[in-house]
């Protein structure tokens, strides 16, 4: 198997998380017999010292000479003044750009979409950032569909982040994209981090924090985790907290920014990815297991979401 070539630009000034996360979660996805499924390398636009925003240096390995090498580009956050304050981009960042292969897949973690705002990658398409600098990029880059209200955007060849910590997100989305959800958790799983955010989960902005001494509703949401099998409705859970309806929906929205019906759909859908990836239960069987009924509704739920039926999926991730 062809290992996957993943080129990480950093930009003076970079946001070292973002550069960070790349090679640490793409380094953890591994196949069935441990190798490695994808190559990272970090590169500058030349191999001068990269300044990092949280108040020390580091020197690339490469130049940008190796992005003609890659079948995904990652520019994580930057503080680089022409893309972040002017819309305009660097001649050098243009030359860079250039060298990407036609087919090769861009990504953002961040402010990184400012480069590719500047660059015209992100006109007339969907695309998010860090919700603090929404307004600016909105100036910026008009042409761009912006939504900050979500951790991800993946339009196919061009996938953005939010800020900070979703570029985990991302990461893990396109190992699962590519490789399935079971090298995804497994890669998740060494990280110590959640195997899985929808891209269209709200990022966090602006929410109240629960008070330590309530009870909220994680305890319920890993109780309905054992039994998606069950057909669990908003009663049921409600009852579970020992909430009324009312208060629980509150409180379940305000701690995983969407409504219990739709986390609870989310979940069974991605129980229902993984057994059609690990098991041989026919579509109906799994359905039933993931508490969505017929097949026809897996169909319906996964065209949906996907874009294919189960057994397309199954094809394309078994054989992964």
């Amino acid at each position: 198997m062809t290992v996957h070539q993943v080129v990480v630009l950093a930009l003076d000034t970079v946001i070292g998380y973002d550069m960070a996360i790349p090679p640490q979660i793409f380094a953890e996805a591994t196949g069935r017999d441990g190798e490695r499924l994808y190559e990272v390398r970090i590169c500058g636009l030349d191999r001068s010292p990269i300044r990092v925003a949280s108040g020390y240096t580091m020197v690339p390995d490469h130049d940008a000479s190796i992005l003609a090498e890659a079948d995904t580009v990652i520019v994580p956050g930057t503080r680089i003044a022409g893309p972040r304050l002017h819309g305009v981009l660097p001649p050098a960042i243009g030359e860079a750009l250039a060298r990407v292969p036609s087919h090769a897949r861009i990504m953002s973690i961040c402010t990184g979409a400012f480069v590719l705002g500047a660059a015209g990658i992100l006109d007339d398409r969907p695309a998010t950032t860090h919700w603090a600098y929404a307004d600016e990029f909105r100036a910026l880059y008009p042409k761009v569909a912006l939504n900050e209200n979500v951790l991800f955007v993946d339009d196919g060849d061009v996938l953005s982040s939010a800020g900070l910590g979703a570029g985990v997100d991302l990461c893990l989305h396109v190992i699962r994209r590519d490789h399935g959800t079971e090298v995804a958790n497994r890669a998740a799983r060494y990280c110590v981090v959640p195997p899985w955010r929808e891209g269209g989960q709200s990022q966090y902005i602006d929410r109240h924090v629960p008070d330590p001494g309530t009870d909220g509703t994680a305890p319920t949401r890993a109780w309905a985790l054992t039994r998606l099998h069950e057909p669990i409705d908003l009663a049921a859970l409600a009852e579970h907290a020992r909430m009324s309806v009312r208060t629980f929906s509150r409180r379940f929205r305000a701690e995983t920014g969407m409504s219990p019906g739709t986390w609870l759909t989310r979940q069974r859908i991605e129980h229902a990815r993984h057994l059609l990836e690990t098991t041989d239960l026919s579509v109906d069987a799994v359905a039933e297991q993931a508490g969505l009924g017929t097949g026809a509704s897996l169909r319906q739920h996964m065209r949906a979401t996907l874009g294919v039926s189960p057994l397309a999926y199954r094809k394309t991730f078994r054989a992964g």
